[in-house]
């Protein structure tokens, strides 16, 4: 299939205000979608987490707000439902301990699928953040393994900005970690994403070294716009540019993605 005729149709990742870190109306986020072409807008913004203790997260909904916001969505998909398909998710990070408790407050909830987005390695209240530059061999094996570990829930749909972890140490060791987890992420059939709003925002990701490898491994990818303001869109240049990155590493792209249910 050519990437023109793999012409962007879906897109799964997307926000809300709710996360404190998004901004715009969720019909313009919609109509916006449907302007550009898409057959399918699912909306995923950040998971609540039920931490222990007082701490709560800086850069998600609330708990309570969960119900708040699976009923915006629905009410949406049930508006647009002539013109749009608009699945239920979430982006939610895999901390071992406290998942259960996410993964039945979002069955609980009807939520229709989950990304995997891993932002912290082992888990954000007291541990680094993934994408804070380091040199640390030891958190880069962290982080593959809690991805790799992770896929094994067999509940994520795809992995968010894989490369979102910023190891700036040997690119041996890099290489290393980065092509067993792309294996992993093969042998679970789990496609990665490329990230646009890391391309909008110059961020350090999406990264070369790891579109390389997961060109080389034959991993599945998928087009993630990660929508923070409904200006992203209509966006088309980013989408070119993320086509051209995959022509370059013969990236496999794939246009839609089997949601895998959490139920």
């Amino acid at each position: 299939m050519s990437y023109k005729e793999n012409t962007m149709i879906a897109n799964y990742h997307a926000h809300t205000p709710l996360c404190r870190h998004a901004t715009g109306a969720l019909t313009d986020y919609v109509e916006n979608a449907i302007s550009r072409g898409l057959e399918v807008f699912g909306f995923s913004d950040h998971a609540p987490q039920w931490f222990p203790g007082k701490y709560y997260s800086h850069m998600r909904m609330y708990p309570h707000q969960l119900q708040e916001y699976c009923q915006q969505v629905r009410q949406l998909a049930h508006t647009y439902k002539e013109k749009i398909q608009i699945p239920l998710g979430l982006e939610a990070e895999y901390y071992p301990q406290i998942f259960p408790r996410l993964l039945q407050e979002a069955r609980d909830a009807g939520i229709e699928y989950f990304l995997l987005g891993q932002h912290w390695v082992g888990n954000e209240e007291n541990e680094p953040y993934a994408g804070d530059a380091n040199n640390s061999e030891s958190l880069l094996q962290r982080y593959c393994t809690q991805v790799a570990d992770a896929l094994q829930t067999g509940v994520f749909s795809y992995i968010a900005h894989p490369d979102l972890i910023h190891f700036r140490g040997d690119p041996k060791i890099y290489d290393r970690h980065m092509r067993w987890l792309c294996r992993e992420a093969k042998a679970a059939d789990t496609p990665l994403e490329l990230n646009f709003l890391g391309m909008v925002n110059n961020r350090h990701y999406p990264t070369d070294a790891f579109w390389k490898i997961a060109g080389e491994e034959g991993c599945s990818v998928v087009f993630g716009i990660d929508a923070h303001h409904p200006d992203h869109m209509l966006d088309l240049q980013v989408e070119r540019s993320a086509i051209r990155m995959a022509e370059r590493f013969g990236l496999k792209v794939v246009p839609t993605v089997s949601l895998r249910k959490i139920g």
